[in-house]
């Protein structure tokens, strides 16, 4: 069984106040309600025009960029907003790399150097979100380990699908107080990646249900 690095088990959990604290002018749009919508395909390829924009941008400051969050795990339902990871040397070294991301007009939202270094920028369009991480930070890592194993585990996926509509439903008069409200499904499912990992992934069978081969 693969074993990972202390501060890639233990997940960080953010306070509504720590989120308020790292705000950079005004609050996304996104954040005054929560759609979701069942997957589509077009997703993926737009990821891949905006990789190949960042890619442009920045070139060799770029260690790694990947599509994570809903949108990267086909047959998931999500809020049609596409996350991306960024990693780079040093976050903190802003001269570096956001006059070349406000040059394609992103702008920055979040500056959370408590939750390792993070940064957030959105598009203009705000259906980017870009997650700019330092080297060696775990999250990213973290948000692979996730997508990964939603792609391959369709009983999880349906779960966090379902539990994603209710808590749309029942955060409505509170939106930001969405992503908080998943954080119970989410960290039962990185305990089962993290006992899991090395287990074979589900397969879907006929009927829809799931079992695991090996």
């Amino acid at each position: 069984m693969a074993e990972f690095p202390q501060d890639v088990v233990q997940r960080f959990h953010g306070t509504p106040e720590q989120v308020d604290a790292g705000l950079v002018g005004e609050p996304p749009r996104t954040w005054e309600s929560v759609v979701i919508e069942e997957y589509d395909p077009s997703w993926a390829q737009r990821f891949i025009a905006v990789r190949s924009s960042l890619i442009e941008a920045l070139g060799g400051l770029i260690i790694s960029l990947e599509h994570v969050g809903s949108t990267a795990v086909p047959g998931l339902a999500a809020k049609p907003v596409i996350d991306v990871d960024l990693v780079i040397g040093d976050t903190a070294e802003e001269a570096t790399y956001l006059p070349a991301l406000e040059r394609l007009g992103y702008r920055l939202v979040l500056r959370e150097p408590w939750w390792h270094g993070h940064r957030m920028l959105l598009n203009p369009a705000e259906d980017v979100n870009l997650h700019v991480w330092p080297q060696g930070a775990p999250e990213p890592v973290r948000h692979r380990l996730f997508r990964d194993w939603l792609r391959s585990h369709p009983h999880d996926r349906e779960r966090y699908a379902a539990t994603k509509r209710r808590l749309a439903r029942d955060t409505a008069h509170r939106p930001r107080d969405y992503s908080l409200a998943k954080n119970d499904v989410i960290d039962e499912i990185y305990a089962r990646i993290f006992a899991g990992s090395a287990a074979a992934p589900e397969v879907e069978q006929p009927g829809g249900t799931t079992r695991a081969e090996g």
